[in-house]
């Protein structure tokens, strides 16, 4: 419903503020910039949905072959130990556990639009233990947390995005957001595990972050050392085909 207002809100303030301009300031080319806009917008929003819908079926699919052949469940029970401590709602075994952990992998390879289908597909699992419908679960807020504050490793998308707009160095980023987005996971973790009462002291969880500490601190270390092209060629590359690997693992599981 506010979704509802907002669109409304949008079209009511853009004629009340195109009028203004066109009686006090006699701009006669308001209201064709307007309607331009608008059916560039219309546009733009069907490519980048028709885009998705392409990746969607994609990774869609490349799930379904996972849950036929098992890996999932095995993702599953590799992330047990943390994830029983992290998501103690969600039953021992359940494929949630897997799509959310193929969602969080994406997203620490920087890959965005392999994260989305992981990502829909998890929550739909968790809705259907939610015990709740109206409203999100424990487990559901702490994966949208961990969803949001992005742990990235790697992040490929956004150093193509700075090359194709011609950043003189598409990888200065790399750094910054591998620590901010660790530090955004640690603290929304954090957050979540004191408000609904989850032991932060666990060994799964301690030993996931010191874990993950330690791979960051490598894998800072590692790039440090290479001239920035190979960086930029090396991130690309290891993202690349670590998810081309997943692909292929599950049909030849299968």
């Amino acid at each position: 419903m506010v979704l509802n207002y907002i669109w409304i809100a949008f079209f009511l303030i853009a004629f009340v503020v195109a009028l203004a301009r066109l009686v006090f300031f006699g701009d006669v080319n308001v209201f064709t910039e307007i309607m331009n806009s608008t059916y560039d917008s219309a546009k733009t929003g069907f490519e980048i949905s028709l885009g998705l819908t392409g990746i969607l079926s994609l990774w869609l699919g490349v799930m379904k072959i996972g849950e036929r052949g098992g890996m999932i469940d095995l993702f599953s029970r590799g992330v047990a130990p943390l994830f029983s401590k992290l998501f103690p709602d969600i039953p021992k075994g359940h494929p949630a556990s897997g799509s959310m952990l193929m969602n969080i992998s994406a997203n620490m390879l920087g890959l965005d639009n392999a994260a989305t289908p992981f990502g829909l597909k998890a929550m739909q699992e968790l809705q259907e233990i939610n015990p709740d419908k109206s409203k999100a679960s424990n487990p559901m807020i702490m994966f949208l947390v961990m969803n949001a504050s992005g742990l990235t490793l790697i992040p490929v998308t956004v150093m193509v995005y700075r090359a194709q707009m011609g950043a003189v160095n598409p990888a200065d980023v790399f750094i910054p957001i591998m620590i901010a987005t660790f530090a955004a996971t640690l603290v929304g973790v954090i957050a979540v595990c004191l408000k609904q009462r989850i032991n932060i002291f666990n060994k799964a969880i301690m030993g996931f972050f010191l874990g993950m500490l330690v791979i960051i601190g490598g894998t800072i270390f590692a790039f440090n050392s290479m001239p920035q092209e190979k960086a930029n060629i090396v991130s690309g590359l290891a993202a690349n085909i670590i998810l081309l690997s997943v692909i292929v693992l599950f049909i030849v599981v299968a």
